[in-house]
């Protein structure tokens, strides 16, 4: 089966880019289920139920998040009342969510997992304390996907050789840059250290040049305004082998 992930969609701009784009690549690479890194979708980051339906409106089976989950108060009870969102699984368990999520595709069912890292980013839970217990889930499928979304390259090659093996795909979100080392790992694991984003093309991670820039000579804060013009959406098809749960494949793709 083939299971594909999307990075990081910016803002209306690169919710509008993903149904136009995603449709077609659905129907090209015959993509058996479409995990989402939704956590910038809303203008201004984070998640609103109205970009939320957007994503699975245009064919993502499950919108992950990240360190922006809880940016955007009224998403706080969708966590709760739709099953397909995720936030990271290291959050404390009285944050609204979960971080599992088991699709079910009728002949087969798949796992998705959705962690976050702790270097550079928020004081959480072990994400490889949190890895371990999921997978010590006794009703997990053979099949399972993690979105681990974090800052620090060096820890998620880390995470990917823990997982390996355990899991069927693990890819990288946050950085919005995508890596040039899609690879199978020893153990069969398909992995990927950052997908990328969806958004525009000639920005800084989605913003406009100018105000990162000025940020940076001033260290004064400002508003984050997307940037507008083409845009691109890095995703990345992993190949399963049905029987085993490993992975067969990994396509690393920028769609314009």
């Amino acid at each position: 089966m083939n299971i594909l992930c999307v990075g990081d969609v910016v803002g209306g701009i690169g919710c509008a880019f993903l149904r136009e784009k995603l449709p077609a690549l659905k129907k090209l690479k015959q993509i058996d289920l479409t995990i989402v890194n939704g956590e910038n979708a809303a203008d201004g980051n984070g998640v609103t139920p109205g970009s939320v339906q957007h994503l699975l409106d245009s064919g993502a089976d499950v919108v992950t998040t990240g360190n922006h989950s809880f940016r955007r108060r009224e998403s706080y009870e969708l966590y709760d009342s739709c099953e397909p969102l995720l936030r990271p699984a290291n959050y404390p368990a009285a944050a609204p969510g979960k971080g599992l999520y088991i699709a079910d595709l009728g002949r087969v069912r798949v796992a998705v997992l959705n962690i976050m890292g702790t270097v550079y980013m928020e004081s959480l839970r072990s994400p490889f304390e949190t890895l371990d217990e999921l997978l010590s889930r006794p009703d997990l499928p053979k099949l399972r996907v993690v979105d681990f979304h974090a800052e620090a390259t060096g820890e998620k090659r880390a995470m990917g050789f823990f997982a390996d093996g355990r899991v069927t795909a693990f890819f990288g979100t946050h950085t919005h840059v995508p890596t040039a080392d899609p690879c199978l790992l020893p153990q069969g694991t398909g992995y990927l250290t950052d997908v990328g984003m969806t958004g525009p093309i000639d920005s800084v991670l989605g913003v406009k040049p100018e105000i990162i820039i000025n940020r940076y000579l001033t260290k004064m804060p400002a508003r984050f305004d997307l940037a507008k013009g083409p845009c691109r959406m890095d995703c990345a098809v992993f190949t399963a082998d049905e029987a085993t749960g490993l992975c067969t494949g990994v396509e690393r793709l920028s769609i314009t």
